[in-house]
């Protein structure tokens, strides 16, 4: 059985089935798993390396009482997903941009050893990508 990460964000987006095209295209997610009702994705489960996010439609139907960004004033969380090397963080932010990512903060190194970029997907949630890993237990 392959590693996963236990902690797996979920989002909530106005036109799940135009992010997951996106998320893919876009930030190099790859389907696991996608459900669509009627033409319209209803659940989703998109990988990156060994993490997983999850995503839906939102709304005043959703059980949970959550919504797009496009629905709110703003944002009170981001996602962070290590990408690799500090090579493999240009490559993504090469591929991210070319996608049409809407940068928050530019390419840079970090004063604790990672090298970062931010973004906001087509509906407003906010990533951040970079070498960044924590440190393990000593």
């Amino acid at each position: 059985m392959a590693e996963f990460s236990p902690v797996i964000p979920f989002l909530r987006y106005r036109n799940p089935t135009a992010a997951v095209d996106w998320l893919v295209d876009t930030f190099g997610f790859e389907r696991h798993d996608v459900t669509v009702v009627d033409g319209q994705v209803v659940h989703a489960e998109l990988r990156f390396g060994s993490g997983t996010i999850q995503l839906g439609g939102g709304g005043p139907h959703d059980a949970l009482g959550m919504s797009s960004p496009l629905d709110l004033t703003g944002t009170s969380q981001g996602v962070y997903v290590c990408v690799g090397d500090d090579a493999a963080v240009d490559e993504h932010h090469a591929r991210a941009v070319a996608g049409g990512a809407k940068l928050l903060y530019e390419l840079h190194d970090t004063s604790y050893g990672s090298r970062d970029y931010g973004a906001i997907d087509l509906e407003g949630h906010i990533w951040s990508f970079g070498s960044y890993r924590p440190t393990e237990d000593q």
